[in-house]
């Protein structure tokens, strides 16, 4: 898909397909000479009362302009949009154009005071990017790909160009990042192995210009990944740490990290799962698959800030030499752990991934992971789940989720909770019962984040969609590029003043 901008007059659309936007019962005031263009078939649609006022629906149908057939889609904003209405809109409007037969399509955007074009246009970009993508890799008779091509975004004015690039910048990298993330989570476990995820990573590298760090196990076995190593064992297929550096802010600033949970398929090991559904476990990797996808959507867009992703990335098998319950490991901490269910493995590959965060000695750490069906339970398939250790990170991260409309809820990290790890024979336990799962997940990472601020993101409810839509959703790689943009912003601000 490619994408252009153009100062254009609305009714010099030369395209054979054209969305316009429509906020509230009426056109914009600079849609008038397109309009008359088309001799008052816009204006016609719009009085017909077929365009509902609730934002996302759409209204196609065919017009004159300049003596050829185009094709005009109506998409309604809402007379006073929201954050969430420009979302809905952009949606729809992506699906419209996609569904046309037109290799190009131009959107009109004349916008009414108060809109901001960057964030329409950001939206927009996103969300066609995103709805084109097809996973159809080994389907011997694809469905035809949409014919649509080519975008583009007429602004009216070039004083808003400037600001109409930074949005379409900002809604590509994101729509772009998330594909990434979908691609690496829908792909089945006998490809997406811990080596094709380390393959990808320095694919990634070599495109992006990042540095790129593959640990295989004789290197985890000399740093002390006990925990880690214990998941893997059970697994002919070799655990790797994939460590991805991005550094374009200040020399010596101190990074953000992300860690991302990498298991490739999980099986439950020999706590096994249930049979139905199992299918759907090669998405526990979709931590490790989102910090990709964010490194690659921050350097596309050039943030000026440094930034570090470590993956911890391995199978959860059963074997004769498979990691058991009631099996105590040591951590590269230095904590033991009684392992109770060998189902609870995610938590043992992060708490020795996050140890080897401090190494990079971090301003932030944040961990993403696809980590416990309790918290499916908690907050369904809508929200991810939010835990940190500092208030002002919590509040930034919540400020980017409703920005994004990559929702996520805060959840309590008291330290009540610790008497659920409880162990007699060992530091703590790799589970604390079925009460409150996914916060005591959190609390038995937080015994190994102590040294620096730090956030969990309990992605296991929105990772993933099943069902007819199954596939991944390539959350929450908005709310993260969102984050590491307010961090750059706050950057440019502090040398301003």
């Amino acid at each position: 898909m490619e994408f252009s901008i153009n100062p254009v007059s609305p009714d010099k659309a030369t395209a054979n397909s054209l969305l316009v936007p429509v906020f509230g019962d009426k056109l914009s005031s600079g849609l008038e000479k397109l309009d008359q263009a088309t001799a008052g078939a816009l204006s016609a649609l719009l009085a017909g009362g077929e365009l509902a006022a609730k934002a996302g629906s759409v209204l196609t149908s065919h017009v004159t302009l300049a003596g050829r057939l185009v094709r005009v889609t109506l998409l309604q904003w809402g007379e006073q949009p929201q954050a969430a209405d420009l979302r809905t809109a952009a949606a729809a409007g992506a699906r419209a154009l996609l569904a046309g037969k037109s290799a190009d399509a131009d959107v009109l955007l004349a916008l009414p005071k108060g809109i901001d074009s960057s964030e329409v246009i950001a939206a927009l970009a996103q969300a066609v990017v995103v709805e084109q993508y097809r996973f159809d890799d080994f389907k011997s008779n694809p469905d035809p790909r949409p014919a649509l091509t080519h975008v583009n975004f007429a602004v009216a004015r070039k004083s808003d160009v400037a600001l109409a690039e930074a949005g379409l910048a900002r809604g590509e990298a994101v729509g772009r990042g998330m594909n990434l993330t979908r691609q690496l989570g829908n792909l089945p476990a006998n490809v997406c192995t811990p080596t094709y995820l380390a393959e990808e990573a320095l694919r990634l590298g070599k495109q992006q210009g990042l540095k790129v760090q593959v640990l295989d196990q004789p290197e985890l076995e000399k740093l002390g990944m006990g925990s880690f190593l214990a998941v893997a064992k059970g697994s002919v297929e070799p655990p790797k740490l994939i460590v991805l550096e991005y550094r374009n802010g200040k020399k010596g600033a101190k990074p953000v990290v992300l860690v991302g949970k990498g298991i490739t398929f999980d099986s439950g090991g020999i706590s096994l799962k249930p049979g139905e559904g199992m299918d759907e476990m090669k998405y526990d990797m979709c931590g490790a698959a989102t910090v990709l996808g964010t490194m690659q959507a921050a350097a596309q867009l050039a943030l000026p800030i440094n930034l570090v992703g470590v993956i911890a990335t391995c199978e959860n098998m059963p074997a004769g030499n498979a990691n058991k319950p009631g099996d105590i490991i040591k951590s590269m901490a230095g904590l033991s752990i009684e392992v109770l269910n060998t189902d609870a493995e995610g938590r043992l590959i992060l708490c020795d991934a996050l140890t080897y965060a401090a190494r990079f000695e971090p301003e932030t750490v944040i961990d993403i992971a696809t980590l416990t069906g309790a918290c499916i339970i908690a907050l369904g398939h809508v929200a991810t789940g939010l835990y940190a250790n500092d208030e002002t990170l919590a509040d930034e991260l919540l400020q980017a989720a409703d920005h994004t409309g990559d929702k996520a809820w805060r959840l309590p990290l008291w330290d009540d909770y610790q008497e659920q790890l409880k162990s007699n024979f060992a530091d703590l336990a790799n589970i604390g019962g079925r009460p409150a799962g996914s916060v005591t997940a959190a609390c038995f990472l937080a015994r190994f984040t102590k040294d620096y601020r730090w956030a969990h993101l309990d992605i296991a409810g929105t990772a993933w969609k099943s069902g007819a839509a199954k596939g991944a959703t390539g959350r929450p790689v908005p709310l993260l590029v969102e984050f590491l943009s307010g961090r750059a912003r706050q950057g440019s601000a502090k040398k301003t003043k």
